[in-house]
Parts: C-alpha cells; structure tokens; sequence
C-alpha cells in the first residue's frame, strides 16, 4: 500500500504532465498532497484546469509550456520550476511519442534523430537540469516512462520509437549508478497496451487492439491509473532500496 504520507509537500516536476498517462499522473500526486510543476506541449487548457485542481486543494502548481527537445526549453522548466518551488523532490520524464509509424526501409534520417530527441534526448536534458536540484535533498527520485515496446521490440513500423524505449531502460540502470551517491535513485516504468490516451488512439487500431488483449493473461488493456499507481509507489519511495528497476505494467503479457 502506498504510504501517501510520504508525499505531503513534496515538490514534483512531471513532464508533460497534462494529458493521457502524464494527466493520471499528475492528479495522483496531487490527491497525495504534492506540489506539481507540470509541463505541457499543447494541451494549454488542460494543464490549467490541472493547476486549479492542484490550488483548490491548498496546494502550490505551476504550468510551464515548452519544446523538451531543445535544450534551452528543458533547462527553463526546470528553472521555473525552481524559482516556483524553492527546491525539487521528484522528477517524472513522462514525454514520449510514437510520432509516426515507419518501417527500415521508409526511415528518414531526420525522422529516426526526430523520435530519438522526443523520447530520449529530451529526457536526458532535463534530467540534466534537473539533478543539481534533486541531489540537494538527503533522498530525491527520479522515474522514467519506458514501455513494453522497448523490452519486445513494438509492432511493425515502431522500430524508431522501441529502440527508443529500450535505451531508456538502459539509461535509467546506468543513471541510478551515478546517481546513487548523490541520494538520488532513478527507476522506470514500462507499460504495455494502455487504452484511452492519446497515443493508442492515434496508432493502435481497435482490430489490434483486441488481438492483444486476448493475449494478455487477465483479459484487459491498462488504464492510465494502472499506470499512475505504479509511478507514485517509485516515486513515494523516494527513501527506499528500489533503483535501477523497470516496473512492467502490462497484465503479464510479458515477464523476465
């Protein structure tokens, strides 16, 4: 059981943070009692409502816009985020995207460097940024979206975005090693068939959709509190003696 308690007053930084599994991330921080910091892209509107929620609760929030794969846009949120919070506790690399589906041999140069920087390069500037701030703390923690495309290698046309993914459960192994020291540990999360975001709505179609399920073992997708809750267990445990682990949330699909 989650021990919310842990969580009162921590200042969280959850990149973008207001839509799909980012916005059930976000509002599970803030029914904990966190402050949050949460970044948005386009969804403007959202991530308004969110800061309401957060403030209607007594709680400090803050909405910052910005382009996390140019470096100046991730140093600034982090800044910003500082200058809202005075110091920062947790840090959430949710930002990611499939982008488009391609094959080897459809596969522009600039658009395999394109899904690199959105999903891998992006999470390494503001960790980056980041770190200076979260090693202040005696415990701090830091959790990254990977996902089951980068433990199975994704279906056809993801070869960009799995390989991507499977990066980031390297980068979180090694990161949680050099951060260690510092009293900061690094885990991440991999979900697999997550239903009603934007992402599956957008690349998975309703036919392949059902294929998965009927192989997953408990006979369901995910939902974007399946992967909320596993994301604040790393997070709230922030004191603890899990890093450099990937939580796998995909109904058993697929277990090592």
């Amino acid at each position: 059981m989650i021990n919310n308690n842990k969580l009162l007053g921590k200042n969280i930084l959850i990149t973008a943070g207001a839509q799909g599994i980012g916005e059930a991330i976000t509002k599970h921080f803030i029914n904990a009692g966190a402050n949050v910091a949460i970044h948005y892209f386009s969804s403007a509107e959202a991530a308004k409502e969110l800061v309401k929620y957060a403030k209607d609760k007594g709680l400090n929030a803050i909405a910052i816009s910005g382009d996390l794969t140019n470096e100046n846009d991730a140093n600034l949120l982090v800044e910003k985020t500082i200058e809202a919070f005075g110091n920062l506790d947790i840090l959430i690399n949710n930002a990611g995207s499939l982008v488009a589906r391609k094959l080897l041999n459809e596969m522009e140069t600039e658009f395999w460097h394109k899904v690199m920087d959105v999903n891998l390069t992006s999470m390494m500037f503001v960790t980056r940024a980041a770190a200076p701030y979260l090693s202040k703390n005696k415990n701090s923690s830091i959790v990254n979206l990977a996902s089951l495309a980068g433990r199975k290698g994704g279906h056809a046309g993801s070869l960009v975005y799995s390989t991507s993914k499977g990066a980031i459960l390297t980068f979180t192994r090694a990161l949680s090693g050099e951060l260690g020291p510092l009293g900061i540990r690094v885990n991440a999360v991999a979900p697999g068939l997550i239903l009603g975001t934007s992402f599956h709505n957008t690349h998975t179609t309703k036919e392949s959709a059902v294929k998965t399920i009927s192989e997953i073992p408990i006979q369901r997708a995910g939902n974007s509190d399946d992967v909320a809750r596993a994301v604040l267990f790393l997070a709230s445990e922030y004191d603890g003696f899990i890093t450099g682990a990937t939580l796998d949330i995909n109904g058993g699909v697929y277990n090592m």
